[in-house]
């Protein structure tokens, strides 16, 4: 594998460790830094198919009720690996509702990457 081929891996794990602390810390701007302008979200819900997001402004509008309403939203990355432009990441989503009883989800991201920036996230779980 050529140094240009691990260094653009490298680049996109780093981009999704950097997306995921500013995602625990509910720092939208920091994540929405790591997003190109026309960067695509797909969220799990609602089953089966999720719902698609395009560009900034509707990833961002996402992301204020996302957090409004999960307050205490963290995610565990659980393992991340690198392809080309691609990047995998597992993980474990954790919340507390509203009447204080916690839970979990796991899943996968799938991420794609132009120019060093997170192009596109599909957000897929388990059950």
């Amino acid at each position: 594998m050529s140094p240009v081929h691990l260094s653009r891996i490298e680049t996109g794990i780093r981009t999704v460790l950097d997306f995921n602390d500013a995602f625990n810390r509910h720092d939208i701007p920091g994540m929405m830094k790591l997003m190109s302008k026309d960067c695509v979200f797909e969220n799990t819900s609602p089953a089966p198919d999720g719902t698609r997001y395009s560009g900034k402004e509707e990833i961002t509008r996402f992301w204020e009720q996302f957090f409004r309403a999960s307050p205490q939203a963290h995610i565990e990355i659980e393992d991340a690996f690198g392809l080309g432009f691609h990047c995998l990441m597992r993980w474990k989503y954790e919340w507390v509702d509203s009447a204080g009883a916690k839970g979990h989800v796991r899943g996968v991201d799938v991420f794609k990457f132009k120019e060093g920036l997170i192009c596109e996230k599909l957000s897929y779980v388990k059950g």
